[in-house]
């Protein structure tokens, strides 16, 4: 058997975070978390913003749990977040204020705003990054019209998973994959648009050079060893997230499609070249940078978010469900009576979720959904059908048929919504890994200490190492004709971006 080789993932999610302990023989990886963490926000003055120094903190304390845990030495760590947000450093190396959540409301019109300087599609033929309220451009140009003492006394910008990286090891960049999520870099190569910034009142000189995805940056601090127990490598995962989950998503085919499920459903494909046709722009298909040269088109969809928030308002009414409780009610309700957009921006960030949910119910004329049971078979099966619209568009950009779907991540566990996805299009769906965004962290710091080859070998791990779950499509017949419906009563759940 081959030497054991240890690393860390940190993985941050809008609600949680966690580190987990990964363990590598060159053919399977296993994972164990060794901590689990709330995402903490706080609203300081009217602006909601990320207690980065107490995500921090729990970092620390994650990598010291998983030193403990491993049987040996830890070679590396790296670090995958939601994308967007940013920190500013001062010429010193210390934070300006604490970063701003991207759900708060600093960024609201300000796209209409963006566009009296320069159109949508420039924009995009520029970037290949479709308009989202919390994209880093919109964000930037909120704080250049707020007159905001950062851009005079800021120094270097941070994406999240690079400022925690920075406190770790002291090295300042951006990772390719997290910085192609701002709306501010070249679609096609690692170049900051510095005219488009220039337009909008934002310094372009606080923008670090890229990283490449997968770099060493070098050893954590002495001081931070030191808290921890343990001396370990910095390396760059795909930082954003949503790339480090598709870069374990266990495809069969190139032409396979993959949903990354969690508090969002990214519905992607993979190319050799960015596409930034009309078509794609229309389509509110996103280009990503991934590795190897290659492209993770995903295109953003509200995911179980629309669950969580729902489960939230019933737990403040004394009604406690788990998740898998909502997913077995909503397999017991009666099909077909009602749906959502769920793209619908009123979904964002609502006071009440529930109470929007059947509010739009009763607009569209459909019947309004009132029973726990009813609100989850609603939920559920609007996001079947939201998965089907973006996979039929891929198809269409892509001009070829879509054999099989991966879903992965947390979604990847809820077989209800996995059924109901191979049944809204027609296709099988394989499910897992659950854990694919840590997988793919993993598995990038594995490439870089020269474990692992390439992205066919990632893949092939994953297959040896998860339990996949295949879906057949069920109910043609009648799955088609309530998709023909939801599309009559939502539009097809386009794109809000």
């Amino acid at each position: 058997m081959a030497e054991l080789r240890y690393v860390c993932a940190v993985d941050l999610g809008a609600e949680s975070g966690r580190v987990l302990l990964g363990c590598c023989d060159g053919a399977r990886l296993s994972t164990q978390v060794a901590h689990r963490f709330p995402s903490r926000s706080v609203r300081l003055a009217g602006t909601l913003c990320w207690d980065m120094p107490s995500i921090y903190a729990e970092i620390l304390v994650g990598l010291r749990l998983a030193a403990q845990m491993a049987d040996g030495p830890i070679s590396s760590v790296g670090i995958d977040t939601w994308g967007c947000d940013f920190g500013i450093l001062d010429a010193r190396g210390d934070l300006l204020g604490l970063p701003v959540h991207y759900r708060d409301s600093r960024t609201d019109g300000l796209i209409d705003e963006v566009l009296t300087h320069v159109s949508a599609e420039e924009i995009y033929r520029q970037s290949g990054i479709v308009f989202w309220p919390f994209n880093s451009l919109i964000q930037l140009r909120a704080l250049a019209l707020q007159g905001s003492p950062l851009f005079r006394e800021g120094h270097t910008l941070l994406f999240t998973p690079d400022l925690l990286h920075y406190w770790l090891c002291g090295v300042k960049g951006c990772e390719r994959s997290i910085a192609s999520t701002s709306q501010c870099l070249a679609v096609d190569h690692d170049t900051w648009l510095t005219d488009l910034l220039s337009s909008l009142d934002i310094p372009a000189h606080i923008f670090p050079a890229i990283i490449p995805t997968g770099t060493i940056l070098g050893p954590i601090r002495p001081e931070v060893a030191a808290e921890i127990g343990s001396q370990m490598q910095v390396i760059t995962p795909a930082g954003h997230d949503t790339i480090s989950a598709f870069i374990a998503a266990p495809l069969t085919s190139p032409d396979d499609a993959y949903i990354s499920c969690g508090t969002w459903s990214i519905v992607g494909i993979e190319t050799d070249a960015a596409i930034v046709t009309p078509s794609a722009f229309a389509s509110g298909v996103m280009n990503q940078q991934s590795i190897e040269g290659r492209y993770s088109l995903p295109r953003n969809n509200m995911g179980l978010w629309l669950v969580q928030q729902t489960r939230a308002v019933l737990a403040r009414e004394g009604q406690e469900f788990d998740y898998a409780e909502l997913a077995a009610m909503a397999e017991h309700a009666t099909p077909f009576r009602s749906w959502i957009d769920p793209n619908d921006m009123r979904f964002y960030a609502p006071d009440n979720m529930l109470a929007t949910v059947q509010a739009s119910c009763m607009e569209s004329g459909q019947t309004v959904p009132v029973e726990v049971e009813d609100v989850m078979r609603c939920l559920l099966e609007s996001l079947a059908f939201a998965y089907r619209t973006a996979i039929e568009e891929f198809e269409a950009l892509r001009g070829s048929r879509i054999p099989t779907v991966n879903l992965i991540g947390g979604g990847s566990q809820n077989r209800t919504l996995c059924q109901w996805a191979a049944n809204a299009r027609g296709r099988p769906v394989i499910a897992g890994p659950s854990e694919a965004t840590a997988m793919g962290n993993l598995l990038l710091q594995l490439k870089a200490l020269g474990d692992i080859a390439n992205l066919s070998e990632m893949r092939q791990v994953v297959r040896q190492s998860s339990e996949l779950i295949t879906y057949m499509p069920q109910d043609p017949d009648a799955w088609n004709a309530a998709y023909r419906r939801f599309q009559a009563v939502t539009g097809g759940s386009k794109t809000a971006g």
